[in-house]
Order: C-alpha cells, then sequence, then structure tokens
C-alpha cells in the first residue's frame, strides 16, 4: 500500500501538470482570420481584405474561387469589351424591340436612370458613342479632337430616356439606337455584390476594392474602423489629401487626372459631358462620394464630377451627399466638403 501510494504521489505532478496544459488548450479562444484576396476584373484589379470571425465555415481558397466567378459573371453581363456580354447583345438589338434581360443588369440600369435624373443627366450610360468617339471606349483610340459632324450624330444617339424599362417584364426597350456603357457604375456594383457574397458567409468585416471603388464594413483586422486615404489627384503629388472612416457603405472616387490624352497642349479628359459631347473642362480636378452602396458612390461620383465644383457641390448640399472635392487653383489646390462628409474625417 505504501508503494502503491508513494507511486501515485510521484506521479502526481506531472498528471496535474497534463491536465492543466489539456484545460488551458481546450478553453483557449479561436482567434479571428484574416482573407487577402485579389485578381484582375473588369480591365483593372481588385483587392479584399475581410477578417473572419470563429465558426465561419468557407476557407481562404474557395472564397477565392467564389469571388473570381461571381466576378466574372458581372463582367459578362455588363463589359463591352465582351463581344458576346448581355450588354455587348442589348447594345446590337434594333430600336423599339423589347428584350428581356437579367435581374442584375435590369438593377443596373434602373439605378443608373434614376441617378440620371437626379443629376440633370450628367451621368447617363449612354454617352458610350461618345466616349468611343474621344478614345476611351473599346474602340482603337486616336489622340486627336473628333470631327465636329461625327460628334454631332453621336450626340444624336446619346440620352438616358430613349431607354425604356419595364420592371415587372424585365424588359428593356431602346427609342433610339443609344449604345449602353456601364463602365462609370459596374465597379461599384461589383464591390457591392462581392460584400454580398461575403455577409452571406457571416464576414461581418470586409473592405472590398474593385478599381479604386470600395465596399466595406465593421473594422480592420487591427481591430478599429476601416481608414481610408483620399489620394492627392496628381501623379506627381502623392500622398493623401483626406484621412476617411466609414462605418458601412461605399465609397467613389472620380478625376480626370489618369486617363486624359493631349493634343498641342490642350487636356482631353476621360469624363464626357453628355450635354455637350465635350470632354469636361472645368476646375474640378477630383470628388469623393460616400453613398449606402459602392455602385451609388461611382454613379454619384461621376456625375458630380461632370457637373463640376459650383453645381456638383451644389448637388451634393440639396441632396445630402458626402462628397469631397479637390479644386485646381492655380498651381495648387483647394479642398472643401459637403456638410455631410464631415462625420467622416479622421486626423491623418
Amino acid at each position: 500500500m505504501r508503494v502503491l501510494i508513494k507511486a501515485t504521489s510521484k506521479a502526481s505532478p506531472v498528471y496535474l501538470v497534463s491536465l492543466c496544459f489539456f484545460l488551458v488548450v481546450a478553453c483557449a479562444p479561436e482567434q479571428d482570420r484574416v482573407y487577402r484576396l485579389e485578381g484582375r476584373t473588369m480591365g483593372t484589379t481588385y483587392h479584399i481584405t475581410a477578417v473572419v470571425k470563429p465558426g465561419v465555415a468557407v476557407g481562404e481558397n474557395t472564397l477565392q474561387i467564389e469571388v473570381d466567378k461571381v466576378l466574372e459573371d458581372i463582367n459578362q453581363v455588363m463589359s463591352t469589351y465582351i463581344a458576346d456580354s448581355e450588354l455587348s447583345l442589348l447594345n446590337q438589338v434594333s430600336v423599339n424591340q423589347p428584350t428581356v434581360v437579367s435581374q442584375p443588369l435590369f438593377n443596373i440600369l434602373q439605378l443608373s436612370r434614376e441617378i440620371s435624373a437626379l443629376s440633370g443627366a450628367a451621368f447617363d450610360i449612354t454617352v458610350g458613342p461618345l466616349v468611343n468617339l474621344w478614345g476611351f471606349g473599346p474602340e482603337a483610340r486616336e489622340d486627336k479632337q473628333p470631327d465636329e459632324n461625327l460628334l454631332a450624330q453621336a450626340k444624336a444617339r446619346v440620352g438616358y430616356k430613349n431607354i425604356q424599362l419595364d420592371a415587372e417584364r424585365l424588359q428593356v426597350s431602346k427609342t433610339v439606337d443609344v449604345a449602353i456603357d456601364l463602365s462609370a457604375i459596374a465597379k461599384g456594383y461589383g464591390a457591392d455584390v462581392i460584400a454580398e457574397l461575403l455577409e452571406g458567409y457571416g464576414i461581418v468585416d470586409y473592405m472590398v476594392e474593385v478599381g479604386g471603388e470600395i465596399a466595406l464594413a465593421g473594422e480592420s483586422p487591427k481591430g478599429v474602423g476601416w481608414r481610408i486615404g483620399v489620394e492627392q489627384p496628381s501623379l506627381a503629388q502623392t500622398g493623401v489629401a483626406q484621412a476617411i472612416s466609414v462605418p458601412k457603405g461605399g465609397i467613389a472616387t472620380s478625376g480626370d487626372y489618369r486617363n486624359y490624352f493631349e493634343v498641342d497642349g490642350r487636356r482631353f479628359s476621360h469624363t464626357i459631358d453628355p450635354k455637350t459631347g465635350y470632354p469636361i473642362t472645368h476646375s474640378l480636378a477630383s470628388v469623393t462620394v460616400i453613398a449606402k452602396t459602392a455602385a451609388e458612390a461611382d454613379a454619384l461620383a461621376t456625375a458630380i464630377n461632370v457637373l463640376g465644383p459650383e453645381a456638383g457641390y451644389q448637388l451634393a448640399v440639396d441632396h445630402k451627399f458626402a462628397a469631397y472635392f479637390i479644386i485646381r487653383h492655380k498651381d495648387s489646390f483647394v479642398t472643401k466638403a459637403s456638410p455631410e462628409f464631415d462625420q467622416y474625417r479622421v486626423k491623418l
């Protein structure tokens, strides 16, 4: 008996240490995982950071495959660069011939129409013929100002009211031979769809960026709200003009400082004013818009950029949009923001 007691006594410390180790390991809280996904879509790149809480079953590789498939599907619906995309085929349909389209395409056409009406047609998805004529579409570019007769012909095909939408039947018809171009809203829409995919898996902390347009929610891997920098609008002047933090929503920036060409010292922006048929010439270098969705922010940023620093600012104030303006002034920039934007400012 004494031997057995002594043997048990000697073994007890090892047993207790092992038990304590087991309890510590078993009771340790599961850690968050951080997924970082990236790739190419819509002629640009995308980047996703997602904070995945314990209990979320989807793996990083599986999610990467699903994201790529979703973006591929969106591109196949909305691209003007793919000959057999749904949009390209719709553009080939004859005038006054109702055509049934997919729900995603109908949704984006409907949202585009709403923003066109709100902005007085500063945003217009039928601007495609003018975009192509100025060399910023899928056709080959010639760095020169288009012929006036060709401009007049293209302008006659522009006008969002020439697209008729039937929500009950999901039908689209054209009263004029318009060419629809969704490049000013599709990237934001893509970011929104990926955000929905993440939320469907229970991922509530994420930042999705598609070609510069952002959909985000929750917190970053640091456990604080996402911080986004509004870029200085110059290829030579790098850095952040303003930092913002948005709890949930979409962010988009529209500017004329990256995509343009010059002829005889004159600068031609890729942003075309649907009313004049010409690239914008005002002093607004860039505008950043915060909205409920990235698609809305994307389209509104384009509309405000077309309108310029005065009319665009008035639109933001009248409709309570959060917008941040960077305006050329002599050899530098000045900034101003709508009242709704101030709540999102953070110190650099």
